[in-house]
């Protein structure tokens, strides 16, 4: 394999976007916090090869261990660690072209796992097929002082257009396992339910019943200045979104701030799951991403 990341005291770097290694990336900068763990996988749309992979501690599945005669003495069953509900999510579209990095002509990209102060960071410039550029800088965590709480920061720079900037942070519980035997699901749905600004879901395991409740609450900011664009909640079976739209010219920025817990049954009572939830997005909110983050980095 090509030696293609590079390295300092405390950082994995990656330069320039090479699908081919997508998934080896994915893997070598994933964050975690002995709670929940996420591998590297972009916030936004991605068509090209990606294994997107959310965890969390201790929910398992008893799954059925499928191997050739030639190996008994294995066991029946073996404990799979599930593939959680996707917490990351930020759809992004330009009118109606979605920022998708298979799909743009990519320049600058650099992926960045900080292990001192325990972050991951993207940056890149993408040109969509219209011609319309603009540059992200991203950047989230999964909290050592506060284990429930992860925060991303997804900033968006317009380059050479004025438009319209739509932006869909979501919580996504329909998801799969790659090794699943036959395509089958592990989760059922529970609830869900959305505001202005925050959304949740609760989702439980088939057979070991362990129950999850994944939240989130977003704050949008356009040249430094906290604005209230018009919302769109969505819920649909182990999904909640909220869309909103932003009318922007160049040199604009937009700063997404996506708070997100995950609060499972291993931790407290069922009926207190979704409570917990709120009180923990409330908390992690009024702190704000940048007291949220120095708290990891003293944590880490």
């Amino acid at each position: 394999m090509k030696n293609y990341l590079k390295k300092d005291e405390w950082c994995i770097i990656e330069e320039g976007l090479m699908p081919e290694y997508n998934c080896i990336s994915e893997s070598v900068c994933s964050i975690g916090n002995g709670h929940m763990g996420q591998r590297a996988n972009f916030e936004e749309a991605f068509s090209g090869e990606t294994l997107s992979g959310s965890y969390l501690a201790g929910v398992y599945y008893p799954d059925k261990t499928r191997v050739g005669w030639w190996k008994n003495g294995y066991p029946e069953y073996f404990a799979k660690v599930l593939n959680a509900p996707n917490w990351i999510g930020i759809d992004v579209k330009v009118e109606n072209e979605t920022l998708d990095l298979a799909q743009c002509q990519v320049s600058h990209f650099l992926r960045v796992l900080n292990m001192k102060d325990g972050y991951l960071q993207r940056h890149f410039t993408a040109q969509l097929p219209s011609g319309k550029q603009l540059k992200v800088d991203a950047q989230r965590f999964v909290s050592m002082a506060d284990k429930e709480i992860g925060a991303i920061r997804y900033s968006i720079k317009i380059e050479n257009f004025s438009g319209k900037l739509s932006l869909r942070p979501f919580l996504d519980g329909d998801v799969v396992n790659k090794d699943s035997n036959y395509d089958e699901k592990f989760w059922d749905a529970r609830h869900e339910e959305t505001s202005e600004d925050e959304a949740y879901i609760t989702v439980s395991t088939k057979k070991t019943g362990f129950v999850v409740v994944t939240g989130m609450k977003f704050q949008v900011l356009k040249n430094g200045q906290v604005i209230n664009p018009n919302t769109q909640p969505q819920t649909r079976t182990r999904y909640a979104s909220i869309d909103l739209d932003i009318y922007v010219t160049a040199g604009d920025e937009i700063i997404l701030y996506k708070y997100t817990t995950n609060v499972t049954s291993r931790d407290y009572a069922e009926g207190d799951l979704l409570k917990t939830a709120k009180e923990r997005i409330s908390q992690a909110f009024s702190k704000g991403y940048d007291l949220l983050k120095k708290e990891q980095a003293q944590a880490w």
